[in-house]
């Protein structure tokens, strides 16, 4: 007998190639199911003109389709989960954390140049503010430029000449095939250059807390190195409360046995930057694993608050166009 899982999603070229790596997923450990998807436009998507730091932050992506879990028009939602807020809606759970792809940023040049090898004065399109101010770390003579868009779109605009280079999330477009075809023109940016994102490179599946059924189907997909990791992150974050409009960043990693969290906290303007990292032994297996990531990426924020991360993240807050700080050419 066939089991229906509605699954909600966004319907960018991306949401729609995770949505489905997730469903042939299902169908490898249970053949009966038969997927739905439930296609959704979030906010995020419909403002394409507005970086996102200026209309809200995270949340855009999720929103809508958190909404159709709760009105029981589906019954899972596959988000990206640096899009995922702090708190998700009364009832809801994160099921399932599959193997996280590769989280580092990379940079895709118009003629292969990587970050280093860029002339100066070449105009580098990232919406990203915890890009932006790494970036200008490395190579404050480049010029930044706001770019909004889909993967598809941010890369058409090198090839129109709208800037000469972007940065883009690997897992992205290893998720959508692009890397290959990029080739060349594609160069990786190690963590100390860019660290990612909380939760870059993840897929969050969230689904109601009361649908054991549907839960038990997704454990074979649930990696716990993945998911401790994106539990150390995201406490970083709620730690600071940060969000768009705050230039941070963190990112977890298990190395010999050990966890290990790295972090940064910005400026606007990009003239002064915060960084810091701890690490544990820990066993993802273990039954408190994410409690104790959760703990560890807890105590990091609160070092980099003692080195004035938290005046820099009142600043951000307080800012009415974090992009007039004058870290983007104008």
């Amino acid at each position: 007998m066939s089991q229906l899982v509605r699954i909600a999603t966004r319907k960018s070229p991306l949401a729609l190639a995770q949505t489905r790596w997730v469903a042939a997923q299902l169908r490898i450990h249970d053949p009966s199911i038969v997927v739905e998807e439930v296609q959704l436009v979030t906010e995020g998507d419909r403002v394409l003109d507005v970086p996102l730091a200026k209309v809200g932050g995270k949340g855009l992506f999720v929103t809508e389709v958190e909404r159709a879990l709760v009105e029981g028009r589906a019954d899972l939602a596959v988000h990206s989960m640096k899009d995922v807020p702090e708190a998700l809606e009364p009832g809801m759970i994160l099921a399932c954390i599959p193997e996280r792809e590769d989280p580092r940023d990379v940079l895709v040049s118009a003629d292969g140049a990587g970050l280093m090898d860029l002339r100066a004065g070449v105009r580098l399109g990232t919406s990203s503010l915890r890009r932006a101010v790494q970036l200008h770390q490395e190579r404050p003579d480049l010029a930044l430029k706001v770019l909004r868009g889909n993967v598809g779109t941010r890369l058409r605009k090198i090839d129109e000449g709208e800037v000469d280079a972007a940065v883009l999330a690997l897992a992205g477009l290893r998720r959508l095939g692009l890397d290959r075809e990029l080739g060349a023109r594609l160069s990786v940016l190690s963590v100390e250059q860019s660290i990612p994102a909380v939760g870059q490179g993840a897929l969050a599946l969230e689904t109601r807390a009361d649908d054991a059924a549907l839960r038990a189907r997704l454990q074979p997909l649930d990696h716990r190195p993945s998911r401790v990791a994106v539990a150390a992150e995201r406490a970083f974050l709620g730690t600071l409360h940060g969000g768009c409009t705050t230039p941070l960043a963190a990112h977890a990693r298990f190395v010999d046995g050990r966890l290990r969290v790295e972090a940064m906290v910005g400026e606007l303007d990009g003239q002064s930057i915060v960084r810091g990292s701890v690490d544990l032994a820990l066993d993802a297996a273990h039954r408190d694993a994410e409690a104790r990531a959760h703990a560890l990426g807890a105590e990091l924020a609160e070092r980099l608050v003692q080195q004035g991360a938290g005046l820099m993240i009142e600043r951000a807050r307080a800012a009415k166009d974090p992009y007039a700080a004058g870290l983007y050419a104008r």
